[in-house]
C-alpha cells in the first residue's frame, strides 16, 4: 500500500513543466514588428518620398481637382447636358481641366480615373500624368472598384477592390501616379452608423493605405458620410468623431506611415432634411471641433470633398473653417468634383457638345474661389452662404451683417455670382 501511495504521488506530481513565460518570451522575440509600427517595413527613402508627396498635396492655398469619375458616371453627366459619351470627349474634357492656363496656381494635385491615366494630351502628345507633373500638379489615381452592400445590414456598404490592389498600384505608379484615393461611403440612419459598417470600412481604408505605401503611392483616405437624412449638427459631430477615431486607430494598428498619408473627409454638416438652421460659422466650428479631437498632427492636411454642396456653399464653409482653425497645424483645403464640374457642364446645354473655351474660363474663376477659400479669404456675395437652411424654412442669422449694397447698380442685369468673387 505504501508503495502504491508513493507511486500515485509520483504520478500526480510528475516532472516540473518547463516555464511557460520563457517560451512566450521566445515567441515574442521571433515575432514580426508589432502593430502600430508606423511604416517600420519601409526604408528611410520610401518614407521620405511619401512624406514629400503628402507635403506637396498640402501646399497652402492650393487644392485637388477630383476628376476620377468612371466612364459611366461622367457619361451620365454628359447625357444630361447633351454631350455624347465617347472616349475622345472624356479625354478632351479632362485635358481642359488639366491645361487651363493658370490652373496650376490653385491646384496641388489631380485625381484621375485609370482610363485618364493612360490618355494623352493633343497639345504635345504626352500622357496626362506627365502633363500635370510639368505644371507642378501631383497626379494621382482612384484604385477602388464597386460599392458592395453588406448582407443583412439594411443597405450599409463597403468598397471592393482590395484583392488585386497591390498589382494595380504597381501599374499606376509605373504610369506616373504618385498617390491614390479610396472612398468609403457611409450614411447616418436613425442618428447612427452601425459599428459593423464603421469598422469594416475603416479597416479597409487602413489596409488600402498600407498596400499603397508598400507600392510607392501616398494614400488619401476618404471616409464619406452622406448628407442624406435629417440628423442635426450635434449628431454629425458625434458620428464624425466616431468614424475618424476608428479610422486613425485602424491605420496605426496596421502600421501605416501616418506622415505619408492624407485625409479627404466630408465637411461636417447637418443632414439635408435637418429642421434646425445653422450659420456658416457654426458649421465651421463643428468641423474644427471634430479635427481637434481626433485628427493626428502627424498628417499634414485634409482636403474636404464637396459631397453634393454647390461651389458657393462649399467655398463659404471652407473659408470659414480656415478662419476658425486658429493654431491647428494642418493645411485645410478642397478636393472637389461636382462643385467645380457641374457648372462647367451646364454651359454645354443646348450647344450639342463640349464648349471647351467657355468651360475653361469659368473653371479658372471657380479655382480662384476655391483657392481663396483654402486661404480663408473668400467672402461670398450672399451673407447667408454656407449656412444650413431647413427645408422650406428660414436660414439662421449670420454672425455679422454686411453693409447694404449701393443703389447705383439698380436695374442692371445681374451677373452670375462667381463673376463677382474677384471683381476689381
Amino acid at each position: 500500500l505504501a508503495a502504491l501511495a508513493l507511486g500515485a504521488f509520483a504520478f500526480s506530481a510528475g516532472p516540473a513543466p518547463a516555464p511557460r513565460a520563457r517560451v512566450s518570451r521566445a515567441r515574442v522575440a521571433m515575432a514580426p514588428e508589432p502593430a502600430g509600427s508606423n511604416g517600420a517595413y519601409l526604408t528611410a527613402a520610401q518614407k521620405a518620398e511619401l512624406a514629400e508627396i503628402a507635403g506637396l498635396v498640402a501646399r497652402p492655398g492650393k487644392g485637388i481637382t477630383a476628376c476620377d469619375e468612371g466612364p459611366g458616371t461622367i457619361g451620365d453627366r454628359f447625357e444630361k447636358v447633351g454631350v455624347e459619351n465617347t472616349e475622345e470627349n472624356r479625354r478632351a474634357y479632362r485635358q481642359m481641366l488639366f491645361e487651363t492656363p493658370g490652373c496650376e496656381d490653385y491646384l496641388s494635385a489631380a485625381i484621375l480615373d485609370p482610363e485618364t491615366l493612360y490618355q494623352k494630351s493633343s497639345t504635345d502628345g504626352k500622357f496626362f500624368p506627365e502633363v500635370l507633373s510639368a505644371r507642378g500638379i501631383v497626379p494621382g489615381v482612384k484604385p477602388h472598384l464597386k460599392v458592395y452592400a453588406l448582407p443583412g445590414c439594411g443597405g450599409e456598404t463597403v468598397m471592393q477592390g482590395l484583392d488585386s490592389l497591390a498589382a494595380r498600384c504597381r501599374e499606376y505608379r509605373e504610369a506616373g501616379a504618385r498617390f491614390a484615393k479610396w472612398r468609403s461611403p457611409l450614411e447616418i440612419r436613425d442618428g447612427r452608423i452601425s459599428t459593423l459598417a464603421i469598422e469594416s470600412n475603416m479597416r479597409d481604408l487602413a489596409r488600402y493605405a498600407l498596400i499603397c505605401q508598400s507600392e510607392g503611392l501616398m494614400p488619401i483616405v476618404e471616409p464619406d458620410i452622406s448628407l442624406v437624412g435629417d440628423y442635426d449638427l450635434e449628431t454629425a459631430v458625434k458620428v464624425n468623431v466616431q468614424v475618424q477615431a476608428c479610422l486613425y486607430k485602424a491605420m496605426i494598428d496596421h502600421g501605416v506611415y501616418m506622415e505619408g498619408s492624407t485625409l479627404k473627409p466630408n465637411m461636417v454638416n447637418p443632414g439635408r432634411g435637418c429642421t434646425t438652421a445653422y450659420t456658416c460659422e457654426e458649421i465651421a466650428r463643428a468641423n474644427i471641433d471634430v479635427l481637434s479631437r481626433v485628427f493626428p498632427c502627424a498628417m499634414k492636411g485634409a482636403n474636404f470633398l464637396s459631397g453634393g454642396q454647390d461651389l458657393e456653399n462649399a467655398a463659404a464653409r471652407l473659408s470659414a473653417i480656415n478662419k476658425a482653425k486658429g493654431s491647428c497645424p494642418w493645411n485645410l483645403s478642397f478636393s472637389w468634383s461636382q462643385a467645380l464640374q457641374l457648372p462647367l457642364l451646364d454651359l454645354c446645354k443646348g450647344k450639342g457638345g463640349l464648349v471647351l473655351d467657355e468651360m475653361s474660363e469659368l473653371y479658372l474663376a471657380e479655382l480662384k474661389i476655391a483657392g481663396a477659400a483654402a486661404s480663408g479669404t473668400y467672402s461670398p456675395e450672399d451673407p447667408g452662404a454656407g449656412g444650413h437652411k431647413p427645408p422650406g424654412g428660414a436660414q439662421a442669422a449670420p454672425v455679422s451683417e454686411p453693409a447694404p449694397a449701393a443703389a447705383a447698380g439698380a436695374g442692371v442685369a445681374k451677373k452670375p455670382w462667381w463673376q463677382f468673387a474677384f471683381a476689381g
